[in-house]
């Protein structure tokens, strides 16, 4: 049996680092913005992979108890989290330097 190449590193999928250099070059921008109907939304830019995107929103979710979507390469989030987000973004290994607000 053949194993997958990455297209990125040209490693067996196995032993791709891409993933974990994608983490650490990520510069995230956590804040929070306020509706019209006085309701706190948590927003998470300067995520590159649409992928992983969807697979972090999720986890979000589901670490936070909350809504939440992903709209043009964001992740939004029902509430006000900013805290929270950077603690679970540590948890998924991206760098604390790199994430700003919260």
């Amino acid at each position: 049996m053949v194993e997958e190449i990455c297209n990125t590193c040209g490693l067996p999928k196995s032993l791709c680092v891409c993933v974990e250099i994608d983490k650490e070059t990520q510069k995230i921008k956590i804040s929070v913005v306020r509706t019209r109907f006085k309701k706190f939304l948590t927003t998470i830019s300067g995520l590159d992979e649409k992928e992983k995107l969807k697979e972090l929103e999720k986890t979000l979710k589901r670490k936070l108890a909350c809504g939440g979507t992903v709209k043009d390469g964001v992740i939004v989030l029902q509430g006000n989290h900013s805290k929270k987000v950077k603690e679970v973004l540590l948890q998924q290994g991206y760098k604390e330097g790199l994430i700003e607000g919260a």
